[in-house]
């Protein structure tokens, strides 16, 4: 199912771990509205202002994914309502075309990475947008998020 111009549903539930561990990851239809507001709104603008594609490193997640990769059970990707999203090129770049174009997001987290993120995590709801910023740390004690003061560009 084509969503928009660039993203199709399928993209929102491949996942390598699903498939290597054999949990099915199929999108319920009712989450469909999520996940397609969310390329509509924020993913899509996206693609065209960088010119370039966006590969969604993992989208929607059924509880049982969610579980086994140890993420939290409020996850918004249970809902269809997040993207973990990369250029392949920059990251850096999409981090700051969001936050620059005011593209709406409940959630943007700076994944890792010092000088630019590995990743980046986009959220959004049709309900409500916090505007919340975060960046992601790794130290002995595992993973961390903290509020993350961007300014912009």
């Amino acid at each position: 199912m084509q969503l928009s111009k660039n993203f199709r549903l399928s993209e929102f539930s491949r996942s390598m771990t699903a498939t290597r561990m054999g949990i099915d990851n199929s999108i319920p239809y009712r989450l469909i509205p999520n996940i397609e507001w969310l390329v509509n709104n924020v993913l899509q603008p996206l693609r065209d202002l960088r010119g370039m594609p966006i590969i969604v490193k993992s989208g929607y997640r059924t509880p049982a994914l969610n579980s086994y990769i140890r993420s939290k059970p409020t996850s918004q990707h249970i809902k269809g309502e997040a993207a973990d999203i990369d250029d392949l090129e920059d990251n850096n770049v999409l981090f700051k075309l969001i936050v620059k174009n005011n593209l709406p997001f409940d959630q943007l987290i700076w994944e890792f990475g010092d000088d630019e993120p590995e990743w980046i995590h986009v959220s959004c709801s049709m309900d409500q947008q916090r505007g919340e910023v975060l960046r992601a740390y790794k130290d002995t004690y595992g993973d961390h998020y903290s509020p993350f003061v961007y300014k912009r560009p």
